[in-house]
């Protein structure tokens, strides 16, 4: 059954170089390293809240900051321009998400302002970085998935 996948056919050292290249090119995008600031940070906002505030917050909070990497990994990984603006979206809705919880976090615990405002601002630096790679999309690159959504 599984006869018919045969590694050494299909891959070479050459794919797994350029692969590992394309990984650090996405590592280093200056996106991907401010949505790993933005993981860092909520991480250790998250680290530091009450227990109350961790079980009504934390986990979406993680959940927010950690789709914003996946989603950008995904988005950079296809040519698609549909794919790259449905990533796009699902990481827009997060960034404002995980915003809108630190204000929401602000009002059941005592946690430092400045740390909260470190992550805003860490959203906001992200959100300008955003604005910037969404016009690098190619909508000339788009292929029809049946969907409807970002046709023109």
């Amino acid at each position: 059954m599984w006869d018919d996948f045969d590694e050494e056919e299909n891959w070479d050292e050459g794919d797994e170089d350029d692969f590992n290249n394309e990984q650090e090119r996405i590592k280093r995008h200056p996106v991907m390293r401010k949505a790993q600031d933005i993981l860092e940070l909520t991480q250790a906002l998250v680290g530091v809240l009450d227990e109350q505030a961790k079980e009504m917050y934390g986990s979406f909070m993680m959940e927010d900051a950690t789709l914003i990497c996946g989603k950008f990994a995904g988005a950079e990984g296809v040519d698609d321009y549909i794919l790259k603006m449905e990533n796009a979206v699902i990481m827009k809705v997060h960034a404002r998400h995980l915003n809108s919880m630190t204000y929401s976090v602000a009002m059941v615990d005592t946690h430092s302002e400045e740390h909260l405002q470190l992550l805003r601002d860490a959203i906001n630096d992200f959100k300008m970085l955003f604005v910037d790679w969404v016009k690098d999309f190619d909508p000339s690159k788009k292929f029809d998935d049946g969907w409807g959504l970002f046709l023109d």
